[in-house]
């Protein structure tokens, strides 16, 4: 059975209609005849939504317990047995209750596409992994439910459900969305006419790239070469001259103007030696694109306007931005340059923008020839001069008689003529022509083929011979020239490579890319085996349709070592152009390796941390947990004792000590579990609204009654938090305050309200912490000054501050006025923009 279809409904915000239009859906393909169940939905008490579960298959749901609360997530097991064709799973970011088989809901949902059930999911746009700190910025709220948008970018369909903020807030006080009192809240927080915009704008942008990026594998696919013009996509033509930051930011100006624009500047490197190109400016405007939100792009070229016009339609562009000239008036003899070209050439479907600089008409390098060798033109121009020349020069000598030695000096100029236009074979044609003309009209006696006098036979040889050498001449330039250039476009490429691999800016697939483009290919992979007899994996592709089972699939390949290739498809590259692709080979061979190394230098770190909390944990073992395992036992024993008859206020202090060892071991191992849930990320809060006033007084019970004191008004607002996490996070700091303050003082506990937040504090008139150490009383395995081995295992504040922030909130040390310490503990209030934690729906969440 094949892999299931995935089908996701994306919204900007909660309450656009998801979860109607997947129900909706479902309705249309049972009436199909389609089976299809509800795996699971959330309607959230929405009157319209619960409708539509009607006449829907719904799969019991599994109940599973946490904190002594009773929760229901999705059954997986018994939907694979019920293996219908198609499973409807609400809000695909959801985090699962701690216990069952996944932790995230999309993990469910791979399972049931890896048995082939269909799945239409729900997601909103702020639960992509990718846009969480943009979310952040708008809204204020830190999203603990994220889904990879890779899981989302693999979905066969995406369908937004789009509603207008005026429309959503309406629906929102209708109270359509969420109960009467929570409206209020969040029609002033999270649902602001502000965040709905561009949460909108953000969901909008997001499937418009996705639908770009269907478009451009359509297009490869079908092999569309005709420019579609679905969005503005400007194409920017530099040549490393100073111009090129004036051209950029004209484009990007362009693009501002239409939604969704977006700009590609490219720099084509060609063989000829027609540029000459600034490595350093060329830096400095790829700089410039990229923080104006463009991209960089260098291709290899022969023709920069046919490579130019190529890369443009290849990226489905619409317009193209060029600089007007720097060539001065003469030198437009050579041609009429590369915008007039490429306007020429542009087509109906392509707008060509010349625009002008500082830079125009103050010159550039002489055009030298162009093409393999001299190109085409220039050599046609070469025979014509080699052959019609010296025909036009006899006719004109005929009717001006300028002596033997004049003839022969002008010949043996059109032959020089004719070499610098076209090389070797035009000058011999020319020196062979011409040596012919001379002896038959020129050379007495005329109109024969022999020659009478002797010294006429010299200099019609030395013509032949100077003619010869000086054609060969400017054939081996022209050939040194041209490898010259092309090494040095090579260079630029490679350079521009090199430094981004050294700099560590370039991923595998990057990199693949930036190949594909450079050689015009269709597509480019990495591949690697094991061993010699070992099937090929693909480690990175780029392109549609790489080859990904053998390199000898591929139109080229480069082998990269004895068990790694390179492999391209599309065309099959010159040998000239291996060498570059070789270096290309080898730089995606080192990103791949330092990739892998990245990975185990993080598995190492992370070993070694391991390594340094088991190392702490066993010193915290054999000293701090001795002590009252040591006091139990010798209690214990001296009750068993026959030998001594004990008093009832003996054994009273005996079983007092038994008792207190038994509480300290309780809680050094209670945070010695407490500090491995958090360096495993484990802990996940469940998020209730409570009393501040409901929770501190039970964080007391650990400390001797009157050592601490209370003061927390009772109009505080309602915290948002895990009962149990503050409560825990309390009694650490309060035990800690007591423990280092003196017998006469007490330790305070205050609250009070400030903002959106809410902080307690905790205040004690010990020693205090100077500053340079109030970060490192937080860390693990930490203790202050000279606390003796009984006072802990230095675990109290880096749990509370775990605790704190797993909640949302954040702990902080300062200085308590007149001696001491003080611990802040900030909550969020309820009703604040501000994140949630807990495994509940995306709905509640983005509420609070």
């Amino acid at each position: 059975m094949g892999r299931g279809k995935l089908r996701i409904y994306l919204g900007a915000a909660p309450g656009v209609g998801k979860t109607y239009a997947m129900l909706s859906e479902a309705h249309r393909r049972v009436e199909r005849g389609t089976d299809c169940v509800v795996a699971l939905v959330e309607h959230h008490g929405r009157a319209r939504t619960e409708v539509m579960l009607r006449g829907l298959e719904q799969v019991p749901r599994r109940e599973a317990e946490y904190r002594g609360a009773a929760f229901t997530e999705l059954d997986l097991d018994a939907v694979l047995a019920r293996a219908p064709r198609v499973a409807l799973v609400d809000e695909l970011a959801h985090t699962n209750v701690p216990g069952v088989r996944n932790a995230k809901r999309w993990q469910d949902v791979e399972e049931l596409l890896a048995a082939g059930i269909d799945v239409v999911s729900t997601v909103n746009i702020q639960h992509l992994e990718s846009l969480g700190d943009v979310v952040e910025s708008i809204t204020g709220v830190r999203q603990r439910e994220t889904v990879p948008d890779e899981v989302v970018r693999r979905a066969d369909q995406i369908e937004l459900v789009d509603m207008s903020p005026q429309a959503l807030r309406r629906r929102m006080a209708h109270g359509n969305i969420y109960q009467s009192d929570k409206v209020d809240a969040a029609l002033s927080n999270y649902f602001r006419p502000g965040n709905l915009t561009a949460l909108r704008e953000l969901a909008l942008l997001w499937v418009a790239d996705r639908a770009d990026e269907y478009l451009q594998q359509y297009r490869s696919e079908h092999r569309v070469s005709k420019i579609w013009g679905s969005r503005e996509r400007i194409v920017v033509g530099l040549t490393g001259g100073p111009e090129g930051r004036t051209l950029i930011r004209r484009a990007a100006r362009l693009a501002e103007k239409g939604a969704g624009g977006e700009v590609l500047a490219v720099y084509i490197a060609r063989s000829d030696g027609l540029t000459s190109a600034s490595p350093k400016e060329l830096a400095v405007q790829r700089t410039l694109v990229e923080d104006l939100g463009g991209t960089f792009h260098h291709v290899l070229g022969e023709d920069i306007p046919a490579a130019l016009l190529d890369f443009a339609r290849g990226v489905n562009a619409t317009q193209i931005v060029l600089g007007s000239s720097r060539r001065k008036a003469w030198q437009y003899v050579f041609g009429p340059g590369v915008g007039a070209t490429v306007a020429r050439e542009s087509g109906s479907d392509l707008d060509v923008h010349i625009v002008t600089h500082e830079e125009v008409a103050k010159g550039r390098g002489l055009p030298v020839a162009r093409g393999a060798r001299l190109g085409r033109s220039r050599i046609v121009w070469g025979w014509f001069a080699g052959l019609g020349g010296p025909v036009l020069l006899t006719l004109l000598l005929s009717t001006v008689h300028l002596g033997l030695a004049n003839d022969v000096l002008l010949y043996l100029a059109l032959t020089v003529a004719a070499a610098l236009l076209g090389g070797l074979y035009p000058a011999l044609a020319s020196a062979a022509v011409g040596s012919l003309l001379l002896n038959w009209y020129f050379t007495p006696p005329v109109n024969r083929i022999t020659i009478a006098d002797p010294r006429n036979m010299l200099a019609l040889a030395i013509f032949v011979g100077v003619a010869l050498s000086v054609a060969s001449v400017v054939d081996v330039a022209a050939r040194r020239t041209h490898q010259a250039a092309r090494l040095r476009a090579e260079s630029e490429i490679l350079s521009f490579l090199a430094g981004d691999v050294l700099r560590g800016e370039t991923s595998l697939e990057t990199l693949l890319e930036r190949v594909r483009e450079t050689f015009g290919m269709e597509s480019a992979a990495l591949l690697e085996r094991e061993g010699d007899v070992a099937p090929w994996t693909c480690a990175g592709r780029a392109g549609s349709g790489p080859p990904v089972d053998r390199p000898e699939d591929a139109d080229v390949d480069m082998p990269v070592g004895d068990h790694m290739a390179l492999a391209l498809t599309g065309r099959v590259l010159p040998a000239e152009d291996r060498r570059v692709l070789a270096a290309f080979a080898a730089q995606a061979a080192v990103v791949l390796d330092r990739r892998r190394l990245r990975e185990e230098a993080d598995r190492a770190r992370t070993l070694a941390e391991g390594n340094r909390i088991r190392t702490a944990l066993l010193a915290a073992v054999s000293h701090d947990l001795r002590t009252p395992l040591a006091g139990i036992k010798a209690a214990v024993t001296s009750l068993r004792s026959d030998d001594v008859a004990w008093s009832e206020e003996d054994r009273a202090e005996l079983l007092e000590g038994i008792e207190e060892g038994a509480d300290r071991l309780d809680h050094l191992v209670g945070n010695l579990l407490d500090m491995s849930r958090l360096q495993t990320g484990t802990v996940t809060p469940l998020i209730r609204e409570i009393d501040v006033d409901e929770v501190a007084p039970m964080a007391l019970g650990g400390v001797p009654e009157g050592s601490a004191e209370l003061d927390i008004p009772e109009t505080l607002p309602m915290v948002a938090v895990d009962a149990g996490l503050l409560e825990r996070a309390l009694a650490n700091l309060v035990e800690n305050a007591v423990k280092y303050s003196p017998d006469d003082r007490t330790v305070l506990v205050a609250a009070s309200a400030l903002a959106d937040r809410v902080e307690v504090r905790v205040v004690d008139r010990g020693p205090g912490v100077p500053d340079e150490a109030k970060d490192r009383i937080f860390e693990p395995f930490q203790r202050y000054g000279d606390a003796p081995r009984g006072a802990g295992v230095g675990l109290g504040l880096a749990v509370a501050r775990g605790f704190a922030e797993a909640m949302g909130g954040t702990l902080n040390a300062e200085d308590t006025p007149g001696g001491g310490l003080t611990m802040v503990l900030t909550l969020r209030a309820v009703g604040s923009s501000a994140p949630t934690s807990r495994p509940a729906t995306a709905e509640r969440q983005a509420a609070l």
